[in-house]
């Protein structure tokens, strides 16, 4: 009798199980460090945008200041500019709404965005150039990172 005994079959069907789960968990991983690198990168987008705005449509200034850790605030470079408006929407989109805080005087800003792949990090940017991780959430009213 040729073939393959059931036992045999169990156990390559168990075999094959095991590394399907194995795949699937590393699939995971290396999609959220995946939204992790979105995030950032729509995060430069907005300190990039924000500094063209300050320097042409804003003539030297954040527009209005909004120091509450919201992005909508009328007047403000985060409502005022709408490529900037679009990177908070695509950063949301990502992570979740409303885990974008953007905070902003006339002379300065700061901006944060909850991480997905340890969500107890932030990513900040700031009017100081400064763009890093971060281990609390800002606070209202702050305008520079951590």
């Amino acid at each position: 009798m040729r073939g393959f005994t059931l036992i045999e079959l169990l156990v390559v069907i168990a075999i094959i199980g095991i590394l399907s789960s194995v795949v699937l968990a590393s699939l995971n991983t290396a999609r959220t460090k995946g939204n992790d690198a979105a995030i950032k990168a729509d995060m430069s987008t907005v300190r990039t945008q924000v500094e063209i705005y300050f320097d042409g449509a804003g003539t030297n200034t954040y527009g209005t200041a909004g120091l509450t850790n919201e992005c909508n605030v009328a007047g403000s470079v985060f409502a005022a500019d709408a490529t900037v408006a679009n990177a908070i929407v695509a950063t949301n989109l990502v992570n979740g709404a409303g885990t974008v805080t953007c905070n902003n005087t006339s002379t300065a800003y700061a901006v944060q965005a909850q991480l997905l792949n340890d969500n107890t990090k932030y990513w900040c940017i700031d009017s100081k150039g400064s763009a890093k991780e971060e281990a609390a959430a800002m606070i209202a009213g702050a305008t520079e990172c951590l």
